[in-house]
């Protein structure tokens, strides 16, 4: 069955456009829509390059019409019904000659059965010819179109022993949803890459192919993640929010009347794991995930900042379903409210770009912000309907630090139960996840430099060794907390709320207690 721009395209040529201006990456997918639409039509197809001039069969070659002049006269004279397709045409359009030519044209196109269609990856359209020319942006695969490139690749491969192209159909689905960004040749390439380099379909060969896209787009950084929830402690309010939403974008989810997650924004104290939930959701859901680095975003010449965002907005939405990474928002969009006396009012309508698409967007476009200082966040970004939820992440409870001491130990394949968890978890009141890392990082080294192993007094020693940021920023924290506690979801549970800032009596004075026997 056509798809939808492909029928739109048929009804065009057959009520006699006469300039039609397709905008496309995929010439091929694209000339054998136009082959297929002629031949219904009964009508010729002539191709013209600038390397091989006007032509009926791709291995031919024409020097009499290779320059865009004569290219055009050749249309004019040519009295069968036919459709003319001129790749790349775009750069002659800037020619005053040629665009005059192409308006003359006009008039006796309109009273004969032929069409003339410019096909290019670009937009690039002369004043002169706005009103004479209809533009069609040719859109990538759907899921349709992909699905029927993975069939006939599988139908291909099926005699083959070596190879296992089974697929339930839950993986097919997720992986034709992993391709979705991809072009038609794109499309094909990664899954023959998968099956020569796997032997099977595998979604982390597609996401690598995405990377690639990612990189010459300049705007986003593609992250690879390894972290999944599993090595994010505490947070279970957050995460289980988060499980729910798995499988949202899928088929079954949109039959069910789901429409796709928005987003979150993250805020809390640093170093407690915003940005770590960012890459595990990604993980999680078997996502690209896309970092927006808003430095790169701003540029020196005038203009270029507000189409650099446009460009990145373009791009993931290219990509969707994808996971969008903004961190620390509130630094790069700070100063918006003075943007017009300090930038020319640049940051403020970068933000009215980024904004605008967080309510309209209708790509499944998964946006995770984080921010740590809500004063510098402009209002605007907290009305609801930019993010589904806004969550707070407060500093670990005690059951919490366990869990966090217990990551990090097995992360450097020590085993936990050779270490008094429970009594580290009390003793380390007030310290973020962050804190707690580099406690077990700095125990690391002084058992390395001793030459023994890591030890329970190692680390009780680094925890009464560091000052957690809780202690000097206090008063902030606790303007945090307050400020959280009426507009903002908890990201834990209430008996996993942190205790308090400062640590308790109790936790100090063991702190100044040697530990009776080192256990390890």
């Amino acid at each position: 069955m056509p798809s939808k721009v492909d029928q739109e395209l048929e009804t065009l040529i057959r009520a006699r456009y006469p300039l039609i201006y397709i905008v496309s990456w995929e010439e091929k997918r694209v000339e054998d829509a136009l082959r297929q639409i002629s031949a219904n039509r009964g009508k010729r197809m002539y191709v013209w390059t600038i390397t091989q001039g006007m032509v009926l069969s791709p291995t031919a070659s024409d020097d009499r019409t290779r320059s865009p002049l004569s290219a055009l006269d050749f249309v004019l004279q040519c009295q069968d019904p036919a459709l003319f397709v001129l790749k790349d045409f775009h750069p002659f359009l800037k020619d005053t000659e040629t665009t005059r030519r192409l308006r003359d044209l006009t008039y006796n196109l309109k009273t004969s059965f032929k069409t003339l269609i410019v096909l290019s990856p670009m937009l690039q359209l002369p004043p002169e010819l706005e009103k004479e020319v209809t533009v069609i942006d040719y859109s990538l695969p759907v899921l349709e179109d992909l699905d029927r490139l993975l069939e006939n690749i599988i139908q291909s491969v099926r005699h083959n022993p070596q190879i296992d192209t089974r697929l339930t159909p839950d993986q097919r689905e997720h992986l034709l949803e992993a391709a979705l960004g991809l072009t038609a040749n794109e499309a094909e390439n990664v899954f023959a890459r998968s099956l020569v380099e796997k032997r099977r379909f595998d979604v982390d060969v597609i996401l690598t192919e995405k990377e690639q896209i990612i990189r010459k787009s300049g705007t986003l950084e593609y992250f690879r993640h390894q972290e999944g929830f599993g090595d994010v402690g505490g947070l279970d309010m957050l995460k289980n929010w988060m499980r729910k939403r798995a499988h949202a974008f899928s088929q079954r989810a949109r039959e069910f009347g789901l429409p796709a997650p928005r987003g979150v924004l993250i805020l809390g104290v640093q170093g407690c794991g915003k940005s770590l939930c960012c890459k595990a959701v990604a993980n999680q859901w078997r996502l690209p995930l896309l970092r927006m680095d808003v430095g790169k975003i701003f540029s020196g010449i005038v203009g270029s900042s507000e189409e650099n965002i446009r460009r990145a907005i373009r791009t993931a939405e290219s990509l969707a379903p994808t996971v969008l990474w903004l961190d620390e928002l509130e630094k790069g969009l700070s100063g918006t409210q003075s943007s017009a006396f300090s930038d020319g009012g640049t940051t403020a309508r970068v933000f009215a770009t980024f904004v605008t698409w967080l309510q309209e967007k209708t790509a499944p476009v998964f946006v995770v912000a984080t921010a740590n200082n809500i004063e510098h966040l402009p209002p605007e970004l907290m009305r609801k309907g930019r993010f589904d939820e806004i969550f707070f992440v407060d500093l670990p409870s005690v059951s919490e630090r366990r869990e966090i001491f217990e990551i990090h130990i097995k992360k450097r394949k020590r085993d936990p139960a050779r270490f008094d968890l429970d009594l580290l978890a009390e003793l380390s009141e007030g310290f973020s996840g962050a804190e707690i890392e580099q406690v077990v990082v700095s125990a690391l080294y002084d058992a390395f430099d001793a030459g023994r192993d890591i030890t329970t007094e190692d680390l009780r020693r680094n925890v009464r060794e560091s000052v957690p940021l809780s202690r000097t920023m206090r008063e902030r924290i606790e303007e945090l907390r307050e400020w959280a506690e009426t507009r903002a979801r908890a990201a834990s549970s209430p008996n996993g709320a942190a205790a308090g800032v400062v640590p308790v009596r109790a936790a100090t004075e063991a702190l100044s207690t040697p530990e009776p026997a080192a256990n390890g």
